[in-house]
């Protein structure tokens, strides 16, 4: 009796999983198909493509292959229309419009151009429209639009040529609009834009603007005295264009310059405060005490300069100019928690305790590394707030039925983490805060850490610690931390801010991995310890990346005396730049040295890296770590 109601049950499971399994089979079918049609495609092997393509329509990357088909078949009209109807809401349909629209331009139908874009953001495609707007007879309308275009003082590309030379043959062009160009490109640094633009110009303004261009090729030359026979409002705004450039190259004498004969000028406000700006970030840049003079010139800063005028403060140690400057941010700045630290640092040191730690105590609540601070200055435990997103179990299920995530499922299952990743952004672009949350979720589910990150700030939510802060490759971290004497929280939190764990990571710069070490760096490590180096891909192995660069962080910190911050500047911005930054006279707090270091994002990765060890330290389920310990003055 018990046999046979196991071949009962058998049976009936074979018979409710059939259509499961018939699903699995049609699936694995279809992607045998895709990769045919694809290589058919790759082959120019139309026929065999077609064929291929006819059991596809509702496979999930049935769009994406017929995009690539038909971006090669943009004369066929109908087909475009029809596939831009049918599958308007994909990635797809505004790839194709794009290169359709480009086909259209070069096919000078511009009727067709007109009725079928849409807007981009994009100037090229701008240019284009206005001209194909000018062709079909709204010219007044184009020509206004391609002053504007004009005046921004942009390399010309070649989608705007035709537009520009209809507006320089119009009655709107004028000597004031090609100075004004010439003036806006000189602006943006393109002097050679400047060039061709000047050409334009009539021989009196040209001589001008060559004297301009002379100037600003060799900026050393602003003290020659042929320059400035006229001292009108057009040399004055030349003389603070030299000045400027001249900065980037000799601050002192644009500095000496500028103070000697800026009374000869004429020169709008506006104009001087943009010269005097320039020289309160360079003077900040080079941790000159002179740069919170500078900034205190300009009289309508804005965020940047605000900013920097409380860390040239904090680079004096001046705090009564450190309470200056804080008071000139604007309210919603003065709350934020890196502001409201130095606000209590600066009662601290005035010797206003009682305020300090009350302003101390309440930052100590925020899970920030100023927090973190706050917390160590008043002697409470860190605050870490975790609260998992609460995602059902059916928003995950529509979530992975929509086509746009099926999509990136299948490029994800094919290993083509590119169009993946691309599709995923796709996907997201317009969710709301609630699906974000899930989509997070989902994304965390198909390991894909650095989207499940990313997805969730866009969510604007940020206490799901597992999502933000992953274990993964904790053997390894484990493994690599021991090796070197090092906290594992150290390196997760190094390896969290340089990859957010993606394994494949690849930076602009040619960093690659975990730690995002550069090939030169790992080979010359691989050299030091006499291990065979292959390729540079051997730094796509989380092992063997994680060690390196566990190495690699432990070496900096026996160059630079253990600091923990010191070794993370040098690990971002290099050895030889975090050497320059370091005080030349006397120690200096550490908390003041990572707030001036001069590159912003160096400052951030810095103060990044700590607040996440302590988290990471949370999530190890481990103690010990303490900012203050970890931050001891940096010394010469």
């Amino acid at each position: 009796m018990n046999l046979i109601r196991i071949i009962k049950f058998a049976w009936l499971s074979c018979f409710l999983l059939q259509p499961q399994l018939a699903l699995s089979d049609k699936l694995n079918d279809q992607r045998q198909a895709f990769l045919q049609a694809e290589q058919y495609l790759a082959e120019s092997n139309e026929a065999g493509f077609l064929a291929v393509r006819s059991g596809l329509d509702d496979y999930p990357l049935y769009p994406y292959l017929r995009y690539q088909w038909l971006k090669n078949q943009l004369p066929q009209t109908d087909q475009v229309l029809a596939f831009l109807s049918a599958y308007k809401t994909t990635r797809y349909a505004g790839l194709l419009r794009s290169k359709w629209l480009d086909y259209l331009a070069k096919q000078e139908r511009w009727q067709d151009f007109v009725r079928y874009y849409e807007v981009s953001g994009d100037s090229a495609d701008d240019c284009l429209y206005q001209w194909a707007q000018y062709r079909i007879g709204n010219q007044s309308q184009a020509l206004a639009e391609a002053k504007r275009l004009w005046l921004l003082g942009e390399p010309v590309d070649k989608s705007c040529q035709p537009l520009f030379t209809a507006l320089q043959n119009s009655p709107l062009i004028t000597p004031d609009l090609i100075w004004r160009r010439f003036e806006a490109t000189v602006e943006n640094n393109d002097l050679d834009t400047a060039r061709t633009t000047s050409l334009l110009l009539k021989e009196e303004a040209r001589k001008n603007a060559e004297l301009w261009l002379k100037l600003l090729e060799r900026p050393e030359l602003i003290e020659d005295g042929q320059f400035w026979l006229d001292k009108n409002t057009q040399t004055g705004r030349l003389f603070a264009h030299a000045v400027k450039r001249l900065a980037s190259s000799n601050l002192d004498k644009a500095l000496t310059v500028w103070d000697s004969k800026i009374a000869n000028f004429s020169l709008d406000g506006q104009t001087a405060q943009r010269v005097e700006q320039k020289f309160g970030l360079s003077l900040l840049s080079k941790k000159d005490n002179r740069a919170y003079g500078r900034l205190s010139k300009v009289l309508q800063p804005d965020e940047e300069t605000r900013a920097a005028k409380v860390r040239s403060a904090l680079l004096e140690q001046n705090w009564q100019h450190v309470n200056n400057a804080l008071f000139g941010l604007t309210v919603a700045e003065q709350q934020e928690p890196k502001w409201q630290y130095w606000k209590a640092r600066a009662l601290q040191e005035i010797g206003k305790k009682q305020e300090s730690n009350q302003v101390y105590a309440e930052l100590a609540k925020d899970r920030s590394y100023y927090g973190f601070l706050a917390a160590d200055f008043v002697n409470v435990p860190y605050r870490i707030i975790d609260q998992p997103v609460k995602v059902q179990a059916e928003q995950l299920r529509q979530l992975e039925e929509n086509p746009d995530f099926k999509a990136c499922y299948e490029f994800k299952f094919l290993g083509r983490d590119l169009e993946a990743r691309r599709q995923w952004q796709f996907a997201i672009k317009n969710l709301p805060k609630e699906k974000l949350q899930a989509a997070a979720k989902l994304a965390q589910q198909w390991q894909w850490d650095q989207l499940a990150i990313t997805t969730l700030v866009k969510a604007d939510y940020w206490d799901d610690l597992a999502i933000r802060f992953p274990l993964d490759y904790a053997d390894e971290v484990q493994a690599s931390a021991y090796k070197h004497d090092l906290d594992p929280a150290l390196l997760f939190g190094l390896m969290r801010q340089e990859s957010m764990l993606d394994k494949n990571a690849v930076s602009s710069a040619g960093a690659k991995g975990l730690m995002q070490l550069m090939p030169e760096t790992a080979r010359t490590i691989a050299r030091t310890l006499r291990e065979p180096w292959h390729s540079d891909s051997d730094l796509f192995k989380p092992d063997l990346n994680i060690q390196y660069g566990g190495y690699y962080f432990k070496d900096l910190l026996i160059r630079f005396g253990g600091h923990i911050a010191v070794a993370g500047a040098a690990y971002n911005a290099g050895p030889n730049r975090a050497k320059k930054w370091l005080p030349i006279t006397s120690a200096v707090p550490a908390d003041i040295w990572i707030e001036t270091i001069p590159f912003k994002e160096t400052r951030k990765y810095v103060s990044t890296v700590l607040s996440y060890a302590i988290i990471y330290q949370n999530r190890l389920k481990k103690g010990g770590l303490k900012l203050k310990g970890l931050l001891r003055d940096v010394t010469p």
